[in-house]
């Protein structure tokens, strides 16, 4: 069965504007500029057929498709689509140490050591396992019309999955809040369509 799916990252939290690591371990709820960018992606997608909607099992997710969930969608949490875990790290302001300990997990993850993590956060071989599993799991769903809502690292793992691609490419995404992706799945293979679309933000702006 051909399926049509669209992933799209959370709206913005207070902890996004502030530069605050949140991981899979803080709960932030969006603050008004993500919930204005929910409104917005629901204006601009409401009329799309889908058939259910999968988030994960953070807040910013609920809120996020909340305008479709109200509208009587049906919704689905999965855990395998929260976001990275960043350990230690999490709930706080990045600093040069901070970035330093980053910048040497990903230079680890460019040699293909893939089991290199934060300081009680989770490894690149970790997110990559739940990410594969839930692509599996759209695999056999019989629904044509998908939306999924994650997060930032976990969708960049997704899209590197989606184009086959070494996982530390991930690296090499990046998506705005409420971004949207598109992705058609027809015979074991998934295409991608569209990539960190915003358009449904710049139709708010003035002319």
């Amino acid at each position: 069965m051909k399926k049509k799916i669209f992933v799209v990252r959370h709206g913005q939290t207070d902890f996004n504007k502030q530069g605050i690591v949140q991981g899979s371990g803080v709960d932030a709820p969006l603050n008004d500029v993500g919930r204005k960018q929910a409104r917005l992606f629901f204006e601009a997608y409401k009329d799309i057929p889908f058939d259910v909607v999968l988030t994960s099992r953070l807040i910013r997710t609920h809120q996020t498709m909340e305008p479709f969930i109200q509208n009587g969608l049906p919704w689905e949490q999965h855990e395998n689509i929260n976001e990275m875990g960043w350990g230690i790290h999490e709930g706080k302001k990045s600093t040069p140490d901070m970035h330093q300990k980053y910048k040497q997990m990903v230079a680890e993850w460019t040699r293909g050591n893939f089991d290199a993590r934060l300081e009680k956060g989770e490894s690149a071989s970790q997110l990559a396992g739940r990410i594969r599993r839930f692509l599996e799991h759209l695999k056999n769903r019989e629904e044509e019309h998908i939306l999924v809502c994650s997060h930032g690292r976990a969708m960049r793992c997704m899209i590197a999955m989606f184009k086959n691609e070494p996982l530390y490419n991930m690296e090499y995404y990046k998506h705005s809040n409420t971004g949207l992706y598109v992705v058609d799945y027809w015979k074991g293979e998934f295409q991608l369509q569209l990539e960190n679309s915003i358009e449904h933000l710049e139709l708010s702006k003035p002319s």
